[in-house]
């Protein structure tokens, strides 16, 4: 396997971590085996990314649809959710992590959002990595919302039709503020976003990988990385005009 180039490592990489619950069907579990040792794979991942130097991490964690799930699989994922940020907010501060959360939180159990509170603003300070968490995140509702609030501000009289631009409509969805992610990965074989960053994600390169989540390791994650390495990203151009052999030789 290749090196990984730390110069060329994605400043925003997005991952939708599928797989938990196969992965505990395999091994005759239960569901919530599998979401707990994914939860173990997300330390392994944060850290990891943290020690490569990746500036933004996003994690699709649940989604508006998850709430269809059985209600019993629901609010152990709720607990987990809560147990692991309580847990591991004391790492993100050593680790100079600030959390963040997209998605609709007031589909949240109280409790839940009381203690993502506490843990973005205890990490608020921090100017390191960001660790966002897509939690009730469906990227249709994100949309609609986002132009529900643009549609307030041109009522308001606060920007006009003329001024709405691919860029200033971006400010409005829930990632305003975070670049679009340069790398997406899948786990567990699935080949769709499945309704994830679908603004965010126009120019992004995209990674599928038939490990499911629990067993998503280190040697996945840089085998991962370095294919992002092997991609050539012309965002419209053509490879002659990106090529290093085109730029003058006093560059």
């Amino acid at each position: 396997m290749r090196e990984l180039d730390p110069e060329r490592l994605p400043v925003h990489l997005a991952i939708i971590m599928d797989g938990n619950g196969r992965w505990a069907q395999q091994r005759m579990l239960k569901r919530i085996v599998g979401h707990q040792r994914g939860a173990e794979t997300v330390n392994m991942v944060v850290e990891h990314a943290w020690r490569l130097g990746i500036q933004y991490l996003t994690l699709f964690a649940f989604s508006s649809e998850n709430w269809s799930r059985p209600a019993i699989e629901v609010r152990a994922l709720m607990s987990l959710l809560k147990k692991y940020i309580r847990k591991e907010t004391a790492r993100m501060m050593r680790k100079n992590i600030r959390y963040n959360v997209i998605g609709n939180r007031s589909d949240l159990p109280v409790d839940v959002n009381e203690t993502l509170d506490e843990a973005i603003k205890q990490t608020s300070v921090n100017t390191g990595m960001t660790l966002t968490l897509a939690l009730s995140y469906g990227g249709r509702q994100e949309l609609s919302m986002a132009a529900r609030r643009l549609a307030c501000d041109v009522r308001d009289g606060k920007i006009t039709p003329d001024d709405i631009s691919v860029e200033n409509f971006g400010t409005y969805l829930d990632t305003g503020g975070l670049p679009d992610p340069d790398f997406l990965i899948r786990t567990s074989g699935e080949m769709r976003i499945s309704n994830f960053l679908l603004w965010q994600l126009a120019y992004t390169e995209l990674y599928f990988t038939e490990t499911n989540w629990p067993d998503f390791t280190i040697n996945e994650f840089n085998k991962a990385l370095i294919d992002f390495q092997s991609r050539e990203r012309r965002f419209g151009k053509t490879s002659d005009q990106i090529s290093p052999r085109n730029k003058p030789s006093n560059a």
